[in-house]
């Protein structure tokens, strides 16, 4: 359905009949971690973010797995050896 509340127009999933179905009864504006997110869009003066109705609880446990802007950083294997997946399957299977 289409928001009727903040977002006159755009597709809700929390939108029903009796209005919005979501915690306080409409959706949160972004937080200044959003800033420069491909997801945000803007209504009116205020920014939304498209896929979540609270981009603040997003953030709480470190990054915000819908944000564009923002790389997770994946760590590197310390002894920096490259190891060959066939190998260590085998490995895996003897028992080693």
């Amino acid at each position: 359905m289409e928001c009727t509340t903040l977002r006159p127009g755009a597709h809700c999933t929390f939108m029903s009949k009796n209005g919005c179905t979501y915690a306080g009864g409409a959706c949160f504006e972004i937080v200044e971690k959003c800033e420069g997110c491909g997801r945000v869009v803007t209504y009116g003066s205020t920014k939304f973010c498209a896929i979540y109705p609270q981009p603040a609880a997003k953030w709480q446990r470190g990054i915000c797995n819908f944000a564009t802007h923002v790389k997770k950083e994946v760590p590197k294997d310390a002894s920096g050896k490259k190891v060959n997946p066939l190998k260590a399957a085998k490995r895996a299977t003897r028992g080693r």
